[in-house]
């Protein structure tokens, strides 16, 4: 809530008016004859009464009501900001790696997959201007949301996001990133990333890796390519309270090279915590200009002002007309 006079020069009248209410005041005190009376020892001996105490306060009642009057034709106002945000944003889209190596629990206590989605799902929170976009991919690419700021959906469809069946299993990586690319196909925003997070090396598809980033490069589509997991090896679970160690095999020269390639930066996250300080990093990288343009809707509220005056000086009136009336 705002507040100004849209008139505020007449505000210079207030100190005339308290002025000449002083020098009125004045005056009344300083010479107040009205009447002289031959018995004044008799009339000093005469109770005061009430509207005789309420007499000299007469002057400021009439400066007060002024002074109102004043504000009121200074138009005073209040107003409501109403802010228009432009967004020159960010579209992202998210490549999902799906695959049955993303079931190892080298992040306990969960697995990689259940990670990644936790993670996406916070980074997608910190996105509140941008639209975000879902590929999942193992064997086959698959769009699980297009392009879009409704947020809550987008983070039901991650939510029901699984591992890939068996027949559809394998790391189409470049199938992956090529279905990301098709999705920012059509954007107009100023920047256009797709953030590939995966564990493995291409295995599976018609489009290789090289392919889809060098399309990626043609339409200015940075990739941030995110690779997951430790080290050598890791448990995986084929059973009930059954592991088996599988050997870590992330192809990344690789995803180095579709970094580079695109402008993009890759990275590395070997456990939890690395995985949330990369996609933090990435959200530093790509921030959202913002443009905002405030409007103020005024309403006027010198009637606030007008009406007690009017009031203050009909009583002003009165009493000078009546209990009060000077004799000329």
């Amino acid at each position: 809530m705002t507040f100004r006079f849209a008139d505020p020069w007449l505000l210079g009248l207030v100190p005339v008016v308290l002025l000449a209410t002083w020098l009125l005041y004045r005056r009344r005190r300083d010479d107040d004859a009205r009447l002289m009376l031959p018995a004044a020892g008799t009339t000093m001996r005469m109770a005061v009464s009430p509207w005789q105490r309420i007499e000299p306060f007469m002057p400021w009642l009439l400066g007060f009501a002024l002074v109102l009057l004043v504000l009121a034709m200074a138009r005073p106002q209040a107003g409501s900001r109403i802010e228009t945000i432009s967004t020159f944003g960010v579209d992202i889209v998210v490549a999902l790696d799906v695959s049955s190596s993303m079931s190892a629990e080298d992040f306990r206590p969960r697995n990689r997959l259940e990670v990644a989605k936790r993670t996406v799902e916070r980074f997608i929170d910190g996105r509140h201007n941008d639209r975000v976009g879902l590929i999942i991919f193992a064997g086959l690419a698959v769009t699980r949301c297009p392009l879009t700021q409704d947020h809550a959906m987008l983070k039901q469809f991650l939510d029901e996001v699984d591992f890939a069946p068996t027949d559809q299993d394998g790391t189409a990586l470049g199938m992956g990133l090529a279905a990301a690319v098709n999705r920012l196909r059509d954007s107009d925003a100023r920047s256009k990333v797709v953030v590939l997070v995966t564990d493995g090396r291409n295995n599976q598809g018609q489009i290789g890796p090289r392919a889809a980033a060098e399309a990626a490069r043609a339409m200015g589509i940075k990739v941030y390519p995110v690779g997951v997991g430790t080290d050598g090896e890791a448990p995986v679970p084929v059973g009930r309270g059954r592991y088996v160690m599988q050997k870590v095999e992330l192809d990344e020269p690789l995803l180095r090279e579709i970094a580079e390639l695109t402008g993009g930066e890759y990275f590395r996250a070997t456990d939890a915590e690395a995985l949330a300080g990369v996609f933090a990093t990435i959200d530093e990288m790509e921030a959202t200009e913002i443009e905002s343009r405030v409007r103020v809707l005024y309403s006027e509220l010198f009637h606030l002002a007008l009406l007690p005056a009017l009031l203050l000086l009909g009583l002003h009136r009165l009493l000078l007309a009546t209990r009060l009336r000077r004799i000329p």
